[in-house]
């Protein structure tokens, strides 16, 4: 009997440290500077309208940046070709026929918390490229862009999806949730 509570009370206490773990909380360092595109609505159509503008903003800010290692640097690129991006953004729009306004914004803009990968990062206003497409009442994609963690996303040919796990842990996961 005594074996068997020792048991649950290690699982426990392995469940809460682990759980624990996951809701740190992140703050993205002040040199840093994000990218996010909110879309219209949930809709599909809305959805693949942001991740096909997604894709064509990305590689061209991945061109602007390429070989940039500054944040000062890539805060003026940024501002130097917000009117670049803008169009860039308009034509894209026209080519997939969306016929919704959008707003694209540099500056310090609002972003709610957010679990990502175990990971909290805290609601504020960070510098940023926002897109806001139609009323903005969809889910969105963000990115840090400098330090150019979703510009590499950009540059790779193939990416891994691998994720790693701890044995015990999703056991317990299995089990208990």
């Amino acid at each position: 009997m005594k074996k068997y509570i020792i048991l649950i009370l290690a699982i426990i206490s392995m469940f809460y440290v682990f759980n624990k773990s996951e809701a740190e909380e992140s703050i993205i360092p002040n040199e840093a500077i994000r990218f996010r595109i909110i879309a219209n609505s949930n809709s599909v159509y809305d959805q693949n309208i942001k991740i096909q503008l997604r894709n064509v903003v990305q590689n061209k800010i991945f061109e602007l940046l390429e070989g940039v290692d500054d944040i000062n640097t890539t805060r003026n690129i940024m501002k130097d070709n917000i009117d670049v991006l803008d169009k860039l953004v308009k034509d894209t729009l026209n080519n997939l026929n969306y016929d919704k306004d959008y707003k694209i914004n540099y500056g310090y803009n609002y972003f709610p918390k957010k679990k990502y990968k175990g990971i909290v990062y805290k609601e504020g206003k960070y510098e940023s490229l926002v897109i806001t497409l139609g009323n903005g009442d969809g889910d969105n994609w963000w990115c840090v862009l400098f330090p150019p963690l979703c510009l590499v996303e950009a540059d790779e040919s193939e990416s891994s999806n691998a994720e790693y796990t701890f044995f015990v842990k999703e056991l317990i996961k299995k089990y208990f949730d």
